[in-house]
């Protein structure tokens, strides 16, 4: 089940707790490298009591959250506040080709443990820091949590029903996106790194702000504002570029449709018993269709709650007009499609999703599941204490 192991050999040293760093540390650990996971004593990482719902038994339970970020990775609880543990960790840093590490600025560089003071010890080391604001700046030093992060980096601004309808605010997205595509993108950063390091020997420091990611994610309405001058707003399930594209009401349910081009909206009427509104100088164009979006998007509700989602579906799909239902998770997890990628897998017995990408047909995933609190921590301790700086990688 573990799969190709394209970074066997790479040995990453996570000292990050929470979701962008330990995601960024899951995605190395899939994709073959030794990862050794530093927590607190106690306590471990703050997710691991972000529950219910939990896995385990009560006196070793851990929480579903914990369990969705840390797969692949040996557990090790050191104090690093103390000398001796201080001291652990250079040990292993000395041999580590990655540092993962999310603390506030500076703050690790009071037990030895900054990028400068470990570049020292392992010239060849890579060293990421995660950091809600980045390394400089004015807000370099405060904390950044993702919430925080969508409501600055400007997503809520974009996100939610537009105004003037009930209730409408800014809504965060459902997951915490500015922290997942940070690990993405350190992840990334990381691969870079290694690659450039092959040829130089020497490492870098990575600085990953969710703040530049999330700014950065913006894509299409931050183009929008910076070539167009415009101030993006939020427009529910509307795409400020593309009509119709949004969500609609049907006879049952709901149901998204996404058409992205001239062609497809004149199948969607053709289909739709409508052909004559495709020829209508006002929709012809996509550019048309935005600028009579008012006139044209009260005609489709109308037409879509004539039939039900899977009848729409069913009429649409064959015919390439971009359409779905909208399906909550445990329909996810039942779509035919999801099933046959193997995007539930269970791990050691606890059903995980894996990682999305294949490799020559094959998926990567981690041969360790997470772990539990300083589970190798005996091991590892036994290890440094013989005279290794590393501990030998299970096998």
């Amino acid at each position: 089940m573990s799969g190709p192991k394209l970074l066997d050999g790479v040995r990453v040293l996570d000292l990050s707790r929470v979701l962008a760093g330990p995601w960024c540390g899951q995605l190395l650990a899939d994709y073959g490298a030794d990862v050794v996971k530093v927590e607190r004593p106690g306590a471990g990482d703050d997710t691991r009591g972000w529950g219910p719902p939990w896995w385990g038994d009560p006196a070793t339970k851990t929480s579903a959250y914990y369990l969705s970020a840390n797969r692949g990775k040996r557990s090790i609880a050191i104090d690093i506040a103390t000398p001796e543990g201080a001291a652990l960790v250079r040990q292993l840093a000395t041999e580590a080709d990655v540092v993962l590490e999310n603390y506030k600025v500076g703050q690790l560089a009071k037990y030895g443990l900054d990028y400068p003071s470990l570049k020292a010890l392992n010239p060849r080391l890579i060293y990421a820091s995660v950091t809600g604001y980045g390394q400089t700046g004015p807000y370099a030093p405060a904390a950044g949590y993702d919430f925080a992060i969508q409501a600055t980096g400007g997503l809520m601004s974009v996100t939610g029903e537009k105004d003037g309808v009930p209730g409408s605010q800014p809504q965060k997205v459902g997951v915490a996106v500015a922290d997942l595509f940070t690990g993405v993108y350190t992840a990334t950063a990381v691969l870079a790194a290694l690659i450039e390091r092959g040829r130089t020997g020497q490492g870098r420091h990575i600085d990953a702000a969710l703040l530049d990611t999330q700014v950065a994610m913006l894509a299409n309405q931050a183009s929008n504002h910076l070539i167009g001058g415009l101030r993006p707003k939020r427009m529910g399930n509307a795409h400020l570029n593309v009509v119709p594209y949004q969500v609609f009401a049907t006879k049952d349910g709901h149901i998204v449709l996404a058409v992205g081009n001239d062609g497809q909206f004149a199948r969607f009427c053709q289909l739709a018993g409508h052909a004559e509104v495709a020829r209508d100088e006002r929709f012809t164009t996509n550019a048309g269709r935005i600028g009579h979006r008012d006139i044209l998007i009260p005609q489709l509700a109308e037409w879509m709650l004539t039939r039900t989602t899977a009848e729409w579906t069913a009429l649409l799909e064959p015919n390439a007009v971009p359409c779905a239902p909208i399906l909550e998770l445990p329909e996810v997890f039942q779509h035919p499609q999801v099933q046959h990628r193997g995007m539930r897998i269970e791990h050691h017995g606890i059903p995980s999703v894996p990682t999305p990408m294949r490799f020559d047909n094959e998926r990567p995933v981690a041969e360790l599941p997470p772990p539990g609190l300083d589970e190798h921590g005996e091991a590892i301790r036994t290890a440094l204490a013989s005279g290794l700086n590393w501990p030998p990688a299970p096998r």
